[in-house]
C-alpha cells in the first residue's frame, strides 16, 4: 500500500516497505535453501536489529517458528533454549560470535550482517499455505520461577493482538516508533513493533537502551511513540537532561512488563505527557488490559480495562468474579491467548483451564471496571495470618525521593512466620537512615505491611525485559 514509505530505520540505514518485502524473498530463499521448512525453528540472537524483522516475516511465509533468544543469556542458558524448542539454526549477529563459539550444541550457525541493495535480489516470497492456526513465534518466559517455557504464539494470536492494539491506541499511518527494549520482550514486539508496521508507520530500531540515546532519536527521528519497562521510564526522567529534552513529537509513552510506581506515572503526566500503563504477559501475545488516556490521571495505577477483543476477569480460588475492591486472579480469555507451552503438555495445562489462561497475577477491580494490578501470588507475603503485596509496600518505599528503586520480600520469623524486608537502591548523592525509611513507609501503610528490615544493595537483579527478578533476591537477601 506504501512502498515508498519508510517501514525500519534501523543499523544505520532507512528501509521502505517495498525492500523490506524485497529482504524477506531474499531470506525466504536462503532459508529454503538451508533446507527449513514449515515447521521448522529458526533462532535468532542479536539486538535490535532489521535482520530480526527480516528473519521473523521469512519464517513466517514459509510456515516456519520463529524463535528469538534473549541476548542477555550465558550459553548454558542459550544451549538450553536451543535444545528445548529443537532449533534447526541459529542466526546470530557479529557481536555475538564468541557467545555462539562457547555453545554446547550441535545446531548450526549463520551470520547475519548489514544487508545492501545488491543482497536483495530478484525472488519473490512463496505462496506456503500458512493459516491463523500454525505457530509464528516462541517466545521464553522469564524463567522467574524456574527454566524458561516457551509460549507458542500463532499467527492468529499475533494478528489479535495487533488488531487489539489498533483499536485500543489510536495508532496513526505516519507513527514513527522508538523500540529500545529489547524485541524478544513480548512487548515490545508486540504492543508496538508489528502494530505500527502494519498500520504502515516507521519503526526506529536502537540495538541497546541507553537514557541519552533514546533522548537524541526521540529529536532527531520526531518519535511519536514509545514502550518501556518503569526501570526505563525512571533512567529517562534521572537524567539532567529530563527537564530540556524536547519530547514535543510524543503522541504516547506506553508503559508495562512490571508494576508502574505511582511516583513514574505522575512524573510524567507532569510533563504534560500521555503515559498510559498496561499489562499483559507473553502467553496473551502480550496485551490484556490497557488505561486509555482520558482516564492516566483520574485512575493513575490502574492497568485500564480489558482489550476490545480479549477477556479479563478477577476471580477467587472458585473461579467466581470477585466483588469491587476484593483482590482475585486475574485470568485472560480470546484469540490473542497462546496455544501452549513447547513440549509441556503438563505447564500447559495446569496455565490453560476452560478456555482461560490463570496468570498468577493478584488484582482488584473497581466500580467503573477498571482493573488495579496487586502483585504475583507467588510473592504474596503471609504475615500473622495478613497477605502483605509487595508492590503497594514498594510503591510506598520509592515515593521517597532518597529510594531509586526496592524489592520487598518476605523473610522468615518466628513469631509471625513471615515479614517483609527491604531490599533497596538508594537514588545518587542520597543517604538515609534505614528506620527513617521505616518511620516514612509506618506513616502510610497499616503496622503489619511495613517491612521488618531495609537491606541497601547497590543494584538490583534484572531480567532481560528490565523485570526485577524477585526469585534471585530472595535467594540473595532472603
Amino acid at each position: 500500500m506504501t512502498p515508498d514509505a519508510v517501514a525500519v530505520i534501523g543499523a544505520g540505514r532507512s528501509i521502505t516497505f517495498a525492500r523490506l518485502s524485497r529482504r524477506v524473498a531474499c531470506v525466504c530463499g536462503e532459508l529454503r535453501g538451508a533446507g527449513v521448512r514449515a515447521g521448522d525453528r529458526i533462532a535468532y540472537l542479536g539486538p535490535n536489529h532489521p535482520a530480526y524483522l527480516e528473519l521473523l516475516f521469512a519464517a513466517g511465509a514459509i510456515g516456519a517458528v520463529f524463535v528469538p533468544v534473549n541476548f542477555r543469556s550465558a550459553a548454558a542458558e542459550i544451549d538450553y533454549i536451543l535444545g528445548d524448542c529443537g532449533a534447526r539454526v541459529l542466526f546470530h549477529t557479529e557481536v555475538y560470535r564468541d557467545v555462539v563459539g562457547e555453545l554446547s550444541i550441535d545446531v548450526p550457525t549463520v551470520l547475519v550482517g548489514d544487508a545492501n541493495d545488491a543482497d536483495d535480489g530478484a525472488g519473490e516470497i512463496p505462496d506456503e499455505p500458512v493459516s491463523l492456526e500454525d505457530p509464528c513465534v516462541i517466545l521464553y518466559t522469564s524463567g522467574t520461577t524456574g527454566r524458561p517455557k516457551g509460549a507458542v504464539l500463532t499467527h492468529g494470536n499475533l494478528t489479535w493482538n495487533c488488531l487489539n492494539v489498533l483499536v485500543e491506541s489510536d495508532v496513526a499511518t505516519d507513527e514513527v516508533a522508538l523500540v529500545s527494549a529489547p524485541l524478544f520482550h513480548a512487548a515490545a514486539l508486540g504492543m508496538l513493533c508489528l502494530p505500527v508496521l502494519l498500520k504502515g508507520g516507521c519503526v526506529v530500531l536502537l540495538e541497546k537502551f541507553d537514557p541519552a540515546v533514546v533522548f537524541d532519536s526521540i529529536e532527531h527521528h520526531r518519535v511519536t511513540r514509545m514502550f518501556g519497562v518503569p526501570a526505563m521510564y525512571d533512567a529517562l526522567a534521572a537524567l539532567d537532561r529530563w527537564e530540556t529534552a524536547d519530547l514535543s513529537s510524543i503522541r504516547v509513552l506506553l508503559c508495562g512488563g512490571a508494576p508502574v510506581p505511582h511516583n513514574t506515572i505522575r512524573r510524567y503526566l507532569t510533563r504534560g505527557l500521555t503515559f498510559v500503563q498496561g499489562y499483559g504477559m507473553t502467553e496473551a501475545s502480550p496485551g490484556a488490559l490497557l488505561l486509555d488516556p482520558a482516564h492516566a490521571e483520574t485512575k493513575v495505577g490502574s492497568a485500564g480495562v480489558p482489550s476490545f477483543f480479549s477477556d479479563v476477569r478477577v476471580v477467587d480460588a472458585q473461579g467466581e468474579p470477585v466483588a469491587d475492591g476484593q483482590r482475585g486472579e486475574v485470568i485472560v480469555s480470546g484469540p490473542n491467548v497462546m496455544s501452549g507451552y513447547w513440549n509441556r503438555p503438563a505447564d500447559t495445562a495446569e496455565v490453560l483451564r476452560e478456555g482461560w489462561f490463570h496468570s498468577g497475577d493478584v488484582a482488584t477491580v473497581d466500580p467503573d471496571g477498571y482493573v488495579y494490578i496487586v502483585d504475583r501470588m507467588k510473592d504474596v507475603i503471609i504475615s500473622g495470618g495478613e497477605n502483605i503485596y509487595p508492590a503497594e509496600v514498594e510503591n510506598v518505599l520509592t515515593a521517597h525521593p532518597a529510594v531509586a528503586a526496592c524489592a520487598v520480600i518476605g523473610v522468615p520469623d518466628e513469631r509471625w512466620g513471615e515479614v517483609g524486608r527491604a531490599v533497596v537502591v538508594l537514588a545518587d548523592g542520597q543517604d538515609i537512615d534505614p528506620q527513617a525509611l521505616l518511620t516514612f513507609a509506618r506513616e502510610r501503610l497499616a503496622g503489619y505491611k511495613v517491612p521488618g528490615s531495609v537491606h541497601f544493595v547497590d543494584e538490583l537483579p534484572r531480567g532481560g525485559s528490565g523485570k526485577i527478578l524477585k526469585s534471585v533476591v530472595r535467594d540473595l537477601y532472603g
